[in-house]
């Protein structure tokens, strides 16, 4: 649970007047876009993880292509010094040292000699390729994870000082930097299969607060709230809404089940549809979970689960 996730109050316990409807609005668009400065921050995230990934892999593949160098270069040393100290024998030695009656089998010898020398010649210079590739492929790596943590970092910055902006609007309007809408006292639907098990924690998780970046279980973000349902269940959702909408399989609407997917935004916010045309969702910075109708926005798609 990040720092911003816990509500702060203003300890005014009077009646605050209603806001007015431009200050309304002015929160609605530092909500939106403070979401997708969100999931533009957890798309980084997982860019960053596969990183992590990609140079584990390289490091990996470093160890048996230095052993492997380290053997073809013993090899062509050997070589290097045999030659230089015997000469390098060809067609006229063997005819000098022997009769005429072993030369073809001395010269076929010999060529075979030549030809084990440049398999392993060759050996060496194709190890040594790829092993100057896979460093180099490991440094271009290294800093791209490098510029990602920066970037990361950045995008941090300005979500907390966007946030410290919009919790002062939201106290100026509602006399609270934060909702709390309490937990869900209703009858959790029974949904058969792995969509019921998801469903299940998106209804035990209604009331909590949003949380950038937040996947659980004391906070939540959009998408974290919709990718840790499933994972309960079971399934492996990235943390990310737009990664959500190409993880899952394009359904409409009237086909929409418990347990599917709700975009908005042009997959800027997802939430989970818990069937009669209600979803639960992390709305957005100071508003907790809330279970309410599919309409709150129109939406842009539909996905199903693989």
């Amino acid at each position: 649970m990040t720092a911003f996730a816990i509500a702060l109050t203003s300890g005014a316990t009077a009646a605050h007047a209603a806001p007015s409807a431009e200050l309304k609005k002015q929160i609605k668009t530092a909500e939106e876009k403070l979401e997708d400065v969100t999931e533009s921050y957890n798309k980084m995230k997982l860019d960053l993880k596969e990183t992590k990934a990609e140079q584990k892999e390289l490091e990996a593949s470093l160890k048996p292509t230095e052993l492997a160098l380290a053997a073809a270069t013993a090899k062509v040393k050997t070589i290097a010094t045999t030659t230089y100290m015997q000469g390098r024998p060809g067609g006229m030695t063997a005819l000098v040292a022997s009769d005429q009656g072993s030369l073809l089998e001395r010269l076929t010898f010999l060529e075979q000699i030549a030809q084990e020398n440049q398999n392993d010649i060759d050996a060496y210079t194709e190890t040594t390729q790829t092993y100057a590739e896979r460093k180099a492929a490991l440094k271009v790596t290294q800093d791209k994870q490098s510029a990602q943590v920066k970037e990361l970092s950045d995008r941090k910055k300005k979500i907390e000082k966007d946030l410290d902006k919009l919790y002062d609007m939201r106290e100026a309007a509602y006399g609270s930097a934060t909702e709390d809408t309490g937990s869900y006292t209703g009858k959790i639907p029974s949904i058969a299969g792995s969509a019921g098990k998801a469903v299940t924690y998106a209804f035990n998780a209604i009331g909590k607060p949003y949380g950038y970046g937040d996947d659980g279980p004391n906070s939540y973000d959009c998408s974290g709230l919709t990718s840790a349902a499933w994972r309960a269940a079971g399934k492996s959702l990235p943390h990310n809404a737009a990664a959500q909408y190409s993880a899952t399989a394009r359904i409409s609407k009237s086909d929409l089940q418990p347990g599917d997917l709700v975009f908005y935004r042009s997959n800027g916010h997802v939430a989970l549809y818990v069937g009669d045309g209600k979803i639960i969702d992390a709305p957005s910075a100071g508003r907790d979970v809330l279970y309410r109708g599919i309409g709150i926005m129109t939406p842009n798609g539909y996905g199903r689960v693989k």
